[in-house]
């Protein structure tokens, strides 16, 4: 299994690409909305595809950006055609159709996986987001130098989650991405939707749980069989003054440790515990 860090803009927040690869890291995430919106992909196509953008030789994947504009756009308008949406830096009013998401995609020339799916609200999503697929496969222009993963969705609905999978595994992709869940839900339904996912997806292609990162979670959903996972919480929860340690998370802007010059864990390796 593995953790891919976020680097929603061509960076992890905090870490340069050269501290990610001395850390092990052998492929990280951009983001088709943010990279695609600013600074644009065809800068990005310029500077010698994302790759070259981020200095980084090892392995990229990119989503399709439908969620973020959904979540994070007030004014996204959601229709068979694709997303439409106003910039958040101002500009014309864009419209993210699947052709269109394949052709940042492309564009950034990162190697590994792009995704295609529909922003998670079944049931009506979940049919659209087969439909999605499929033009998704017609529109990517380079299917032997970057690997096109579906997004199975269905909610928490196991009838909506098989019909999706069914359809979708019928399609011939390289990979398989498990969406529309760690949203809040409860764990337990939470794993019960990830358990029938990976069930029902071929064992012989990548299974990737979206956006899920906290310590049980990777342990117990790789014991359901997923073999990817991204999240930002590792490098969001850094951010905010926490360390994450084997017994648990350190608040180190706390009084306690104001004067306190021991490293984090005496027995970490990292950069920062080794000072």
């Amino acid at each position: 299994p593995v953790f891919m860090p976020v680097g929603t803009r061509g960076t992890a927040k905090g870490l340069t690409a050269a501290q990610l690869a001395a850390l092990g890291c052998r492929i990280c995430l951009g983001n088709t909305f943010h990279l695609g919106t600013r600074p644009g992909s065809e800068l990005v196509r310029r500077s010698g595809g994302l790759h070259g953008f981020m200095d980084w030789p090892h392995n990229l994947l990119t989503d399709s950006g439908g969620f973020q504009m959904v979540s994070l756009l007030e004014l996204s308008e959601v229709s068979e055609e694709g997303v439409r949406f106003q910039p958040p830096h101002g500009g014309e009013e864009i419209l993210l159709s699947p052709e269109k998401s394949m052709e940042i995609q492309n564009a950034l020339g990162q190697r590994g996986g792009p995704k295609s799916g529909d922003p998670p609200d079944p049931p009506e999503t979940t049919p659209r987001s087969v439909r999605w697929l499929d033009r998704c496969v017609a529109a990517h222009a380079r299917p032997e130098q970057q690997l096109l993963f579906a997004i199975v969705q269905g909610g928490l609905e196991p009838e909506l989650r098989l019909r999706c999978i069914r359809a979708m595994t019928q399609r011939d992709v390289p990979g398989f991405a498990i969406g529309g869940l760690s949203g809040g839900e409860a764990k337990a339904r939470f794993w019960r939707a990830v358990k029938l996912s990976t069930e029902h997806l071929p064992r012989d292609k990548p299974r990737y749980l979206m956006g899920v990162g906290y310590a049980t979670d990777l342990v117990v959903c790789v014991a359901l069989g997923c073999d990817m996972f991204d999240c930002v919480f590792p490098t969001r929860t850094a951010r905010f003054g926490s360390a994450l340690v084997p017994w648990g998370s350190l608040q180190l802007k706390n009084q306690r440790f104001a004067k306190d010059f021991r490293p984090i864990d005496a027995d970490c390796g990292c950069p920062t515990c080794q000072r």
